[in-house]
């Protein structure tokens, strides 16, 4: 692969088309000059809503002047005519209620927001999922009921008149969740029968109306058969940040291509993985400006949190939130693919948790954190938010909240909370973010199973989860598999979700170079007279690096850390022979680590505990870092030791760049850097096809199977990793269709950042399934993991 051309070439060339570009490589927050211009053009916070002006006039000639087209406008492909709504001076929100006086008053049936639909859990042969939407206006007393209308929708519909009505569908009444003069959260407990066969439902809202024309009216998705597992998307990185030139990346396509995929072979469930939204402006061009503003980082950490900046902040994330959800094309999906997520700091701002911890714990940043939880259980999981979030004036004398605060309840209705048996909840709440972390558990259909941590609420910089935490977990995801086994239906694939890749490599001397003591004079001369402005990150005054580097699992301050939860996952396996695969995103590129025996062990991968990948996805719609940031990590590929037992280290999965780009290096082949996300499918022994993990022969025959005993993780240990990238089976449209019971992995790559079709190159792989057999101790024979109840 040929480096199209030096690394910084292409950035100046950005930084030429895009003048308030980051000047940092490694970061993606906005430039100093981006700083200056919003400076320059919001010299204070704007409030939530202007008192003094209206867009109407705007709006008015706007639209006057819009040219409509003729004739039949069904075949003018994405064409959609823009208008231009007239926002008043009262109104508080995009949709929402409490207009002027020319407005009539919200009626409850405008859903400016959703439906966005979840998964949640399958349970005694039954899919249970939600429907959310947000309705205009709100407060105590409901203004409207609205009901959703649930059938099947193939012919089949007719043939099962036991879940249904005589009109064969099924009505479900709306759950409030949380409601305030702007808007009303309702949420609908969907639940199908598991059939033989896989079924497509659809669902609808009736007698409501839509904020945005592109959001289908009629809405469906899919629940597997029986007997197979769910065909599983996972993304990461859902957003642009602050100061990106979202023009030159043509908005957010890879949602068209995930769409056009779902449309051939539909996806069951979708994984995402931290930083669904982005909501770093809020310190750019919110109510946080004039505390960014400040540059001195002891005042800064001093600034107080009064009802009043909660009550913008709060105004903020609930119509970034809307905006976000409700932007095409991301809005065709969240309502048709059932969603998973656990959060990342962008869900909350920019590196929340990896600061120091004497600024983590200043008024705003707990402010901020309590806000930002309120909105991510309410559209990301469809849960009751806390009575009332932090605010500096409602502190009691030892500086905490003495009980829910009477202002946040005015004219406000909050629901009882509510959780499904899916979640984990943490045994205390996160030392920055005043709540219970929740991770959670959940099957994935008949042979695969999921456990995403909240790796979020509970983190530090010193930290990630506490010890409590991880027991928690791991003995909920033993009593799960226990379970299985016991059922006769055991889990054979088991994905982890973490929000930041665990098998990736280290920068280890980088981080050493920015806490040595060269740093220090930098820093004093930066707070006294703004020299190095870009080197140091708004908040705390440190090195705007550090957070990056401390959220990393592989960073030295988490080592053991990460080596406990690994090992643990390892010890998992054995017991269970289920295979850990993991997913991770953050690092906005593609690559694929792995864990797995030192070949001085002689083990087969196929009966390899420790093997285990890490599917490194990022981002779908941020931008990548620069060639030489991804060509810099290829170098540092190192094989390193987890212990005395495990190596882990990159596979080289990027055979050739995307389409005919040129992407990478020459010697890279272990990271992509292009916006990206993954796909993931078991080969269902219920196919009834041949071949196994790697490429399939002419003759539609595998390959000969072949010794990978004692080889490194520089070159294949396994046969599903033969060929593993664009020539691999599971590249192509053979991807999942073997019938060997593992599992095909495929990150879907874009080609052109400028095409708005967002077409992707595939890149592949196949993780076996895990057979392990206990070592033998003289006398006794090799026991299968199936038989085994503990691994010390």
């Amino acid at each position: 692969m040929a480096s199209q051309r030096s690394a910084d070439a292409q950035y100046d060339d950005d930084t030429e088309h895009n003048p308030h570009a980051s000047a940092s490589r490694w970061r993606h927050q906005e430039s100093s000059a981006y700083r200056r211009h919003a400076g320059n053009s919001h010299g204070q916070a704007r409030d939530p809503v202007s008192t003094e002006t209206t867009t109407g006039d705007l709006a008015t000639f706007l639209n006057a002047s819009r040219v409509e087209p003729t004739g039949d406008t069904n075949g003018g492909g994405n064409f959609q005519p823009i208008t231009v709504a007239a926002v008043q001076s009262s109104d508080r929100e995009e949709g929402g209620g409490g207009g002027a006086s020319s407005t009539p008053p919200p009626d409850g049936k405008e859903i400016v927001c959703g439906p966005l639909l979840n998964y949640r859990r399958m349970e005694q042969d039954r899919w249970y999922g939600s429907v959310l939407i947000v309705a205009a206006g709100g407060g105590k007393d409901i203004l409207y009921q609205p009901s959703l209308v649930l059938r099947r929708a193939d012919e089949a519909a007719a043939r099962h008149p036991d879940t249904t009505s005589a009109a064969g569908e099924t009505q479900f009444q709306a759950q409030r969740l949380y409601s305030d003069p702007r808007n009303t959260f309702w949420a609908f407990e969907i639940d199908v029968p598991i059939e033989a066969r896989e079924v497509r439902y659809e669902y609808e809202l009736p007698d409501v109306r839509y904020s945005r024309d592109h959001k289908p009216r009629v809405n469906n998705f899919f629940v597997p058969g029986a007997d197979e597992s769910m065909r599983v998307m996972f993304h990461s990185c859902n957003g642009f940040s602050v100061g990106t030139d979202e023009e030159a990346f043509s908005g957010a396509p890879l949602w068209r291509d995930v769409m056009r995929k779902h449309e051939r072979a539909p996806f069951h469930v979708m994984l995402g993985g931290g930083d669904q939204i982005y909501n770093d402006g809020i310190r750019v061009n919110g109510p946080l400006r004039p505390w960014t503003d400040i540059r001195n980082p002891k005042k800064r950490s001093e600034f107080p949190f009064p009802e009043k900046l909660r009550a913008e902040c709060d105004d903020y994330y609930l119509k970034n939130y809307i905006r976000w959800y409700n932007s095409a094309p991301f809005a065709l999906a969240n309502g048709q693919i059932p969603q998973v997520n656990i959060w990342d700091d962008h869900d909350i701002i920019d590196g929340f948790g990896s600061y120091v911890d004497s600024f983590m714990r200043c008024d705003v940043f707990r402010g901020i954190g309590g806000t930002a939880h309120k909105y991510y259980l309410l559209f990301q999981h469809h849960l009751p938010p806390p009575l009332s979030t932090y605010t500096s004036d409602h502190l009691d004398a030892n500086g905490d909240s003495p009980g829910p605060d009477p202002n946040q309840l005015v004219n406000t209705f909050v629901a009882d909370p509510k959780l499904g048996a899916q979640y984990i909840r943490g045994t205390k709440p996160g030392p920055y973010v005043a709540e219970h972390s929740l991770s959670l558990y959940t099957r994935l259909g008949a042979r695969m199973a999921m456990l995403g941590i909240d790796a979020r609420t509970e983190r530090t910089r010193r930290q990630v989860n506490y010890p409590e935490t991880y027991e928690l977990i791991f003995e909920r995801l033993r009593r799960e598999l226990s379970e299985a086994v016991s059922s006769g239906r055991p889990i054979k694939h088991l994905i982890l979700l973490l929000g930041i890749p665990i098998a990736y490599p280290r920068l280890t001397w980088l981080e050493n170079i920015l806490r040595s003591p060269i740093i220090g004079p930098i820093k004093f001369l930066h707070r006294r007279f703004g020299v190095g402005g870009g080197l140091f990150n708004q908040f705390d005054g440190s090195v705007d690096l550090l957070d990056d580097l401390d959220d990393h699992y592989t960073a030295k301050t988490h080592k053991v850390e990460r080596r406990g939860l690994v090992e643990g996952l390892q010890q998992v396996a054995a017991e269970f022979s289920v295979r850990v695969t993991i997913l991770g995103g953050d690092v906005h590129l593609a690559a694929l680590g792995r864990f797995y025996s030192n070949p001085k062990l002689k083990l087969a991968a196929e009966k390899d505990n420790r093997y285990m990948a890490n599917i490194v996805s990022s981002a779908i719609v941020n931008k990548p870092p620069p060639q030489a940031v991804a060509n810099l990590l290829a170098r540092r590929n190192k094989i390193h030791h987890l212990n005395g037992q495990t190596d882990e280290t990159l596979l080289d999965l990027f055979d050739k760049d995307p389409g005919e780009s040129n992407k990478t290096a020459d010697h890279n082949h272990c990271t992509m850097p292009s916006r990206n996300y993954a796909m993931l499918t078991e080969n269902s022994p219920n196919n009834v096809t041949r071949g196994t993990n790697g490429e399939v022969s002419a003759d539609g025959e595998a390959p000969e199977a072949q010794s990978f005993i004692g080889k490194d993780g520089h070159s294949e240990i396994h046969q599903g990793e033969i060929h593993a990238g664009t020539k691999h089976k599971s590249a192509s449209d053979a991807h999942g269709r073997g019938s060997d019971g593992s599992l095909d992995i495929r990150i879907n790559v874009e080609i052109d950042q400028h095409s708005a079709e967002g077409q992707t190159q595939a890149y592949g792989l196949s993780v076996p399934l895990l057979h392990y057999e206990k070592p033998a101790t003289p006398g006794s024979r090799p026991m299968t993991g199936q038989s085994t109840q503990a691994v010390a």
